[in-house]
């Protein structure tokens, strides 16, 4: 069986972000058959065609290596305003610029969110529309909504509910096993 890379996504750039510790427990969560990495976008720049049209900043080419060699996307996505983050579009808005979206098109993805009041269920709505035009393949289940101020997260973020930490499995078995249906 071979190795698949997994690149994860976190939409908050805040380490102890309640978003940081799910995406933290998918990566602990993954099968020893995958790969897991981790995007740092914390210093990529709103995109601006004029900047693009002179060369991409070292911080974006560095997630484009990162996005060409993964076979799967783990996004984490918080909600901010009843939408999406604005550092997760923007390196989704980077990537598809890229001439025909190499990056992004046919790509398996992984959604999950911790947020206010319901999670990030709208959140995750907006970014699965985005996929869907991006001609991504985002999980339909299971979703993984998580509240940011419950206790299921510690004073670092990391996830310590075992319903939710159930799920986040599930969510890494089930994009493992769509990734390599997708591959075949």
């Amino acid at each position: 069986m071979s190795t698949l890379r997994f690149l994860g996504i976190c939409g908050s750039l805040r380490r102890q972000s309640r978003n940081s510790g799910l995406l933290r427990a998918a990566m602990s969560m993954a099968s020893a058959d995958v790969r897991f990495s981790r995007a740092d976008i914390s210093q990529v720049p709103f995109y601006n065609a004029d900047v693009a049209a002179v060369a991409t900043p070292p911080s974006v080419a560095a997630v484009f290596g990162q996005m060409a060699e993964a076979d799967a996307l783990v996004l984490a996505c918080p909600e901010y305003n009843y939408s999406l983050a604005p550092a997760l579009k923007n390196i989704l808005d980077w990537a598809s610029r890229e001439p025909g979206n190499p990056l992004l098109a046919g790509k398996p993805v992984a959604i999950l969110g911790a947020g206010g009041g319901m999670g990030s269920a709208r959140s995750q709505y907006h970014l699965r529309q985005v996929c869907v035009y991006l001609d991504m393949h985002p999980l339909n289940k299971p979703e993984v909504f998580s509240n940011a101020f419950s206790p299921s997260f510690n004073e670092d973020g990391d996830l310590v509910d075992e319903h939710i930490a159930g799920l986040v499995k599930e969510l890494m078995t089930a994009l493992e096993a769509w990734t390599r249906r997708l591959k075949a």
